[in-house]
């Protein structure tokens, strides 16, 4: 049985800010909570805010967590509010179908394979001449989408192969009189980029060094396929999971002209 739960963090303990500012630490930190150990099931998880008064963490699990560590080392152990919340996702699961419309959040690495970068890292330049010096072909790199638009496509492009469509977004009609007869009233689709980040941390103290590009998507969607958008939820979107990437997360609309999630 799935659950998602949303951990309260406490930005000003020392415990939490060595956390929130390292993503594989964070991981760990999370893969702790989990009794069965080492830990074979997927999970997913994501950083929702982070401010100097307070960060909440959102982590999908398919086993039942503790965050009693969590909570005694960087939370706010015994304060109101301070208590994590864990909740069945089977019920959200089964509210999946077909033509429902949900309101949605994601925070993805929005990636694509090339042949060779352009401006190669100093791994990636290693791994080219170790192909010249073998003579063999190396492998596709993952090259992250840059500007807002190429990752806006990207997500866009995902949709259809994990259950859900992006409406139309609702147009606000002008006053009466200042509509010209060919304008169109097209709003595009409903969704929005509403941060962006370059992630630079390393596994561990002498660990490779990780660069991560990442967007975070609000928006409304339509269900096409429950079983594809079930598989989605639970699997997540794109690469780099475990930093923190490709848990989507749906809420009821409001009212007919919601938008985020």
């Amino acid at each position: 049985m799935p659950y998602l739960s949303k951990i309260a963090l406490n930005p000003r303990r020392r415990a939490a800010v060595a956390l929130l500012s390292n993503p594989h630490r964070l991981h760990a930190a999370i893969l702790s909570g989990l009794a069965i150990q080492p830990v074979t099931e997927r999970v997913l998880w994501r950083l929702d805010s982070n401010t100097q008064h307070r960060a909440e963490v959102l982590v999908l699990t398919e086993s039942r967590p503790s965050w009693a560590h969590l909570i005694d080392d960087a939370g706010w152990p015994g304060a109101d509010g301070g208590a994590p919340l864990i909740a069945d996702y089977t019920t959200l699961l089964d509210r999946l179908v077909r033509g429902r419309e949900f309101g949605f959040r994601l925070t993805a690495n929005p990636i694509q394979n090339v042949s060779r970068p352009t401006r190669p890292s100093e791994q990636q330049a290693a791994r080219i001449k170790e192909g010249a010096d073998n003579g063999k072909r190396h492998r596709g790199f993952r090259v992250a989408h840059r500007t807002a638009a190429q990752q806006l496509e990207w997500f866009l492009k995902k949709c259809e192969r994990h259950g859900f469509t992006i409406p139309e977004a609702t147009a606000t009609p002008p006053a009466p009189g200042l509509q010209n007869e060919d304008q169109d009233m097209s709003a595009g689709p409903a969704v929005t980029i509403v941060s962006r980040d370059i992630l630079r941390f390393r596994k561990g103290p002498d660990g490779p060094r990780v660069t991560l590009s990442t967007a975070t998507f609000e928006g409304r969607l339509r269900v096409t396929d429950p079983d594809a958008l079930r598989a989605c939820l639970l699997g997540g979107i794109g690469p780099a999971k475990g930093y923190g990437q490709g848990l989507l997360t749906l809420a009821p609309l409001r009212t007919t002209e919601t938008h985020h999630g």
